[in-house]
């Protein structure tokens, strides 16, 4: 069977121009001036508009004492 109605290379790049990626958006943290994703909290320190929304010093602590535990019940 052959395509009656072909588009050509000129008319399919032309669709395509508007498939590419864009890199995401970064804002610089005010509190740390570290890169984040905008409307998002900060990774580094847990702020979100000025304001502390993380507890991210407690959230490392139980993320390693569970770790740990992990560990003490693997071995014995």
């Amino acid at each position: 069977m052959s395509v009656r109605m072909r588009h050509t290379r000129a008319h399919t790049g032309n669709r395509r121009s508007h498939h590419a990626l864009t890199a995401p958006r970064l804002s610089k943290c005010p509190k740390c001036s570290q890169d984040h994703l905008r409307h998002r909290v900060c990774e580094n320190c847990g702020s979100y508009r000025g304001k502390e929304v993380i507890d991210v010093v407690a959230k490392l602590e139980k993320k390693d004492s569970k770790r740990k535990a992990k560990e003490q019940s693997a071995r014995g």
